[in-house]
C-alpha cells in the first residue's frame, strides 16, 4: 500500500493532513518526488488506519506498543517501523501486513532495476545515515526501515525513474 502513494507525480493521499505544504509531492517544476510529501502521505495513511480502528483495536490487533500507535494518531510516524506501519494499515485495510510489506519491497526493487540504481547510488542520494550494505538489508528485509528512510529511498527510485 506505501508503494501505491506515488502516482503520476503526485502522492496521492497527501494533503489529508499534516503541514500545510504537505499536499505538495512535488517540486516547483512539477517533475521531482520529495521525501517530505511521501512520508506525509504515509504518516496520514497510519493516521488514517489508526483513527479508522481506534486506538485500542490497533495496539491489540497489531502488537505495536501504545506510545507508537498514540504518536501515528498524531500524525507522526516518521520513526515508526515499516513492518508495524504495514500492521497498522493492515487492521483497516482486509489485508495481510507481511504481504503489504513483501509488495513494498517488490516495487522497490522493481524500481530500482527500472531506474538502474544499486544500493550504493541510493544511500549517497539519501539523508538517512546508511551505507549501500544497509540500505540493501533494509530492502530485503534483513534489517528495520523507518517510515523517514522509505520515503527517502522511494524518493531517489521515482526521480531516477522519471
Amino acid at each position: 500500500m506505501f508503494h501505491e502513494v506515488v502516482e503520476g507525480g503526485t502522492a496521492s493521499g497527501v494533503g489529508t493532513g499534516g503541514s500545510p505544504d504537505a499536499g505538495e509531492s512535488t517540486d516547483a517544476d512539477g517533475d521531482e518526488v520529495t521525501p517530505a510529501a511521501l512520508l506525509a502521505a504515509f504518516e496520514a495513511m497510519v493516521r488514517e488506519s489508526v483513527t479508522e480502528a481506534g486506538s485500542e483495536r490497533v495496539v491489540d490487533e497489531t502488537g505495536v506498543d501504545e506510545p507508537a500507535v498514540e504518536a501515528a494518531a498524531a500524525g507522526d510516524a516518521a520513526d515508526l517501523g515499516v513492518t508495524d506501519a504495514a500492521a497498522i494499515v493492515a487492521v483497516t485495510a482486509d489485508r495481510d501486513a507481511d504481504a503489504l510489506v513483501a509488495e513494498l519491497r517488490d516495487h522497490l526493487l522493481m524500481g530500482m532495476a527500472t531506474a538502474v540504481l544499486d544500493v550504493d547510488t541510493i544511500a549517497a542520494a539519501i539523508d538517512a545515515d546508511l551505507t549501500g550494505q544497509e540500505v540493501q538489508q533494509v530492502l530485503e528485509g534483513r534489517a528495520g526501515m523507518t517510515l523517514e528512510q522509505l520515503a527517502e529511498v522511494m524518493a531517489v527510485i521515482e526521480r531516477r525513474k522519471r
